[in-house]
C-alpha cells in the first residue's frame, strides 16, 4: 500500500511538473481552498451529526418522562386501591375468623365494605382485578373480590411473599389467564398485565394477599396503545431484564434479529450503567433510551430509529459538498482568468526563449510594467546581449584554437625527433655495455611520453604510480644511496581515478627537500593506498626524512588552504615575490578540489627529525566507469 501511494504521489508530481505555470497555480488555489473547506466541511458534518442525535435522544427522553409520569400516576392508583382494600377492618375480621359467618352478616359484609371495594375498582376502569386471598379455609369465597389462598399457591411467585413480609411485589406477565378456571374469559387473558401483589400481616401472621392488576394497555399507553409508529417503539422490564412490548407494531414486533439486539443492549447498559446507547441491525442505525420506575422495580424503554436522521444527516452533507464544489469551480474559474491576466507578459517571454532555442535572436524584448516579470524580461534582454558578445567570443577563440592545434602538431614532430633520439642514445649504451644509463634513458623516455602525452586530465593511478617510479629511477643517478619507493597499494585500486600529475609534484618535493645527503639510516618514501567508509580513498606519500618544524608546518598547511577563503594571494603573485615554498603542493591541492570538489584535497603532517606524510583524499571512482563517486564528483565530470 506505501508503495502504491508513492507511486501515486511521484506520478502526479511529474504529472503536474509538465503542466504550465499558470495551470499549476489554479491547481495549488484548488488544493489551498479545498484543505480548509475538507476541515470545515468535517466540523459541519460532526456538528450536524451531534445536532440531530442529540435532538433525536432529547425527543426520545422527552417522550419517556411524559409517560413515565403517567405510569407513576397508574402505580399510585395500584396502590391506593391495595391500602383502601386493607384499610378496611370489616374486611380484615372476615379473612381471620375460623368459623363461618351467618347470612345476615354476610349481606351486612357485601352491602358494606364489599361494594366499597367493588367501587374501588368501578371508580378506577384501569384496574381489571382487585382481589384478596383469604388464608383461611373457613370463609367463604365472594366473588369478584375475595378468593382462597391456594387458588394462587402454584404461582412462581407465591414463594417470594414470604420474604418480602408486607412490602410490594411487581409483577409484569405475558397474559391475564382466568383465575377461576371458567370456560368463557373475560377477553383479556392474551393481553399482558401488570400485578401488583402485597401478604396483609395480622401480627406476625400472613392472613392474606392483596392483588391490584392493570392491563399493560392502560398502564403504558404509549408502549401498548393501538397507535402505530414506524420510527420507535416503547418497551417495558420487570427487574429480572424480560422485556415486555406490543408485538403488534411493526417496529419491533415483525423483527426477531432488532429484539435480539435490543435485550443484548439493554443487558449491557444494566452492566455498564448508563442510560442510552446506540448500535447497528443490518446496517441500520437504533437508539435504545431507559427511564427507572423505581416504584414498580422496573425499566421504561424507547428504541428509536436513527434511519431518517441519517437520511437527515446524509442530505445535509451532500447540501455541503455540493456548495463547497460550486464555490471552489467559481473561485477556480475566477483564478484562471485572473493568472491569464498576470501572466499574459510571462507568456511572451517564454514564447522569445523559444524563439532563442530555435536559433532566432531577438535583439531585446519590449516589455514594459514593474514587478518580477518586468525584471525578469529586463534581464532577459541582457542575457541576449551577452550572448551575441559571447558568441563573437566563441568565434575568435576557434580561430585561436585552430592556431594552437597548429602549434601541438609541429611540438609533436619535435617530441617525436626527441623520443628518436633517445632511443638511438640508449642503443649506443646497450653496446657499449653502459646498463644503467639504458635503464635511466629507458626511465627518462617512459616520463617524456608521460608528460607529452596530455590527452586529458585523469588517468589511472597505475599510470601516475609508473612515472613515478620512472622518476625515481632517473633521481637514483644522482646519489650514491639510492631511493627505496615501497608500494603498499590493493590491485584493485590500482584503476581508480586520479588527476594526472597530481603525486610526481609531491614525490619531487621529497626528493628535493626530505634528505641533506648525511643520514644514517636508508632513504626511502612509501605511497599507502586506503579506502574510507563513505566511498572515497586516502593516499598516503610518507619519507623517513628530516621531517618540517613545527612553526613551519603550520605555515605550510595554511598557505596550501589560503585560496579556500578567497584572501590569500594567486600562485603568479607568490611567485613575484620569489615565495616558491609550497607552490607545488598548493597547486595539487587547488586542481583537486576545482575537479573533485570542495571534500576532497590534500594536508601536511610531519615530525621533526623523522618523517613528513602528506594525505590525499579523493572520491573513490574507476577511470572506465563502473565506480561508486558521489555526486558531485559526476556534476564536476559533466
Amino acid at each position: 500500500m506505501g508503495r502504491k501511494l508513492k507511486s501515486f504521489v511521484q506520478s502526479a508530481a511529474t504529472w503536474l511538473g509538465r503542466r504550465s505555470m499558470q495551470s499549476r497555480l489554479v491547481a495549488a488555489y484548488i488544493v489551498i481552498l479545498l484543505i480548509p473547506s475538507i476541515g470545515v466541511s468535517n466540523y459541519l458534518f460532526s456538528q450536524i451529526r451531534d445536532s440531530y442525535i442529540n435532538d433525536t435522544l432529547k425527543q426520545g427522553q422527552y417522550s419517556l418522562e411524559m409517560e413515565k409520569v403517567n405510569i407513576v400516576n397508574q402505580i399510585e392508583a395500584m396502590e391506593l386501591a391495595a391500602q383502601l382494600t386493607v384499610s378496611k377492618p370489616e374486611i380484615l375480621e372476615y379473612v381471620s375468623v375460623k368459623a363461618d359467618l351467618p347470612v345476615e352478616e354476610l349481606l351486612d359484609l357485601y352491602r358494606g365494605p364489599l361494594t366499597d371495594m367493588i367501587n374501588i375498582q368501578t371508580n378506577n376502569p384501569n384496574i381489571i382485578h382487585l382481589r384478596l386471598f383469604a388464608n383461611n379455609v373457613h370463609i367463604s369465597e365472594i366473588w369478584p373480590i375475595i378468593f382462597h389462598e391456594r387458588r394462587i399457591q402454584k404461582e412462581p411467585w407465591y414463594a417470594e411473599l414470604d420474604r418480602l413480609g408486607d412490602q410490594e411485589l411487581w409483577l409484569f406477565k405475558d397474559q391475564d389467564p382466568d383465575i377461576l378456571h371458567r370456560n368463557v374469559t373475560e377477553g383479556t387473558d392474551q393481553l399482558p398485565k401488570v400485578s401488583l401483589v402485597r401478604a396483609i400481616q395480622s401480627g406476625s401472621t400472613r392472613i392474606g394477599v392483596i392483588q391490584v392488576e392493570m392491563l399493560l394497555k392502560q398502564f403504558s399507553p404509549k408502549a401498548f396503545a393501538s397507535v402505530k409508529d414506524e420510527g420507535s417503539q416503547m418497551m417495558l422490564s420487570d427487574g429480572n431484564g424480560t422485556i415486555f412490548f406490543d408485538e403488534n407494531q411493526p417496529f419491533v414486533g415483525r423483527d426477531p434479529e432488532l429484539r435480539e439486539a435490543i435485550l443484548n443492549e439493554f443487558a449491557e447498559m444494566n452492566k455498564h450503567g448508563i442510560a442510552e446507547k446506540r448500535f447497528m441491525v443490518d446496517q441500520h442505525p437504533y437508539l435504545l433510551i431507559s427511564a427507572p420506575l423505581e416504584q414498580a422495580n422496573a425499566e421504561l424503554l424507547n428504541v428509536v430509529s436513527l434511519q431518517a436522521v441519517s437520511e437527515h444527516i446524509s442530505k445535509a452533507e451532500k447540501q455541503i459538498i455540493a456548495v463547497n464544489l460550486i464555490l471552489i469551480g467559481l473561485l477556480s474559474v475566477i483564478t484562471y482568468l485572473m493568472n491569464a491576466f498576470i501572466l499574459k507578459n510571462l507568456s511572451r517571454l517564454t514564447e522569445a526563449m523559444k524563439k532563442v532555442r530555435r536559433g532566432e535572436m531577438p535583439t531585446g524584448l519590449p516589455l514594459g510594467g514593474g514587478g518580477e516579470v518586468g525584471e525578469l524580461a529586463h534581464h532577459f534582454n541582457k542575457l541576449i546581449h551577452t550572448i551575441n558578445e559571447l558568441i563573437a567570443q566563441g568565434v575568435k577563440k576557434q580561430a585561436l584554437t585552430k592556431e594552437a592545434e597548429l602549434r601541438t602538431l609541429h611540438s609533436q614532430i619535435d617530441s617525436h625527433f626527441l623520443y628518436n633520439t633517445l632511443e638511438n642514445i640508449k642503443m649506443l649504451a646497450e653496446m657499449e655495455n653502459q646498463r644503467t644509463i639504458s635503464d635511466s634513458l629507458t626511465s627518462l623516455g617512459g616520463m617524456m611520453r608521460y608528460n607529452f602525452k596530455w590527452s586529458g586530465e585523469y588517468v589511472s593511478l597505475q599510470d601516475e604510480i609508473r612515472h613515478i617510479q620512472n622518476y625515481i629511477a632517473v633521481m637514483n643517478i644522482r646519489f650514491d644511496e639510492p631511493i627505496q619507493l615501497e608500494l603498499n597499494i590493493p590491485p584493485r585500486l590500482m584503476e581508480i581515478e586520479v588527476l594526472k600529475m597530481s603525486l610526481q609534484p609531491i614525490i619531487e618535493n621529497a626528493v628535493k627537500h626530505a634528505w641533506m645527503g648525511m643520514e644514517a639510516s636508508q632513504s626511502g618514501i612509501r605511497i599507502d593506498v586506503s579506502e574510507k567508509e563513505d566511498d572515497g580513498i586516502i593516499i598516503s606519500l610518507r619519507d623517513n626524512g628530516r621531517g618540517i618544524e613545527a612553526e613551519r608546518l603550520n605555515r605550510l598547511n595554511e598557505m596550501i588552504r589560503s585560496d579556500e577563503s578567497g584572501n590569500g594571494p594567486s600562485t603568479t603573485e607568490m611567485i613575484n615575490r620569489k615565495q616558491t615554498f609550497g607552490i607545488g603542493l598548493r597547486n595539487v591541492h587547488q586542481r583537486i578540489r576545482l575537479y573533485y570538489g570542495e571534500r576532497y584535497g590534500l594536508k601536511v603532517y610531519s615530525s621533526e627529525g623523522h618523517f613528513t606524510e602528506v594525505v590525499i583524499t579523493l572520491p573513490k571512482v574507476l577511470l572506465m566507469g563502473g565506480g561508486s563517486g558521489h555526486d558531485e564528483v559526476v556534476n564536476r565530470r559533466r
